[in-house]
């Protein structure tokens, strides 16, 4: 998600905290990013608020399969002329209708950013998406579960570099089955009894 244009916005993030909600929505949260002031945009703090079902549907009750994110509400933001990341300027040479000469066409688009995360999909009232807006929100649903999972939690683990991932401490499948195999063959060899195989058709040595 991070562009190197965001870098710059970046360098005023001060710190993120996680807010939950009051009783009548369990488990609900939001999501805090505060900033100093900066040329970029006028705001203090930028929210995210995730809304979640930790209960099954009376409706449908089999269909429960554990807490889950349900939506998600991003948040304006009052960026400062000509600061805005998250769109870019092109230019297009196109056909004039009437005269039939070549013309430059300014459009507007969007570009990618991280500040995209403030201003995710709506979600229609019939809950269908494209495949688009599907894979967005669920990579967005993913960061909004990682940030208070594993990120605040061990915030200060990760300012002070001692924070180990999962990751490093797992053996892949083949350095453990080799690490198996080695322990193995170890057993093996303290048995008094362990008799190593005799090859049954050694190779036979020639003189050249």
């Amino acid at each position: 998600m991070l562009q190197e244009h965001d870098e710059p916005i970046l360098k005023h993030w001060k710190y993120i905290k996680v807010k939950f909600l009051d009783a009548g929505q369990p488990m609900s949260f939001v999501l805090e990013f505060h900033f100093e002031p900066s040329e970029y945009f006028t705001d203090e703090v930028l929210t995210k608020t995730y809304r979640m079902r930790s209960e099954p549907d009376d409706s449908d009750p089999f269909s429960f399969d554990g807490t889950e994110i349900m939506g998600c509400t991003g948040c304006q933001i009052d960026r400062k002329k000509g600061k805005n990341v998250t769109l870019r300027t092109i230019k297009k040479k196109q056909k004039h209708q009437g005269h039939g000469t070549d013309c430059t066409v300014t459009k507007t688009v969007s570009n990618d950013s991280c500040f995209n995360f403030f201003a995710p999909p709506e979600v229609p009232e019939s809950g269908d998406l494209d495949d688009a807006a599907e894979a967005i929100h669920a990579a967005d649903f993913e960061i909004g579960h990682f940030l208070p999972e594993r990120i605040i939690p061990r915030s200060v683990l990760y300012f002070t570099g001692e924070v180990i991932e999962d990751d490093d401490d797992d053996y892949d499948e083949e350095g453990k089955q080799a690490d198996e195999e080695g322990e193995k063959e170890g057993d093996e060899e303290n048995n008094p009894d362990y008799e190593p195989k005799k090859d049954q058709n050694p190779a036979e040595c020639k003189q050249q």
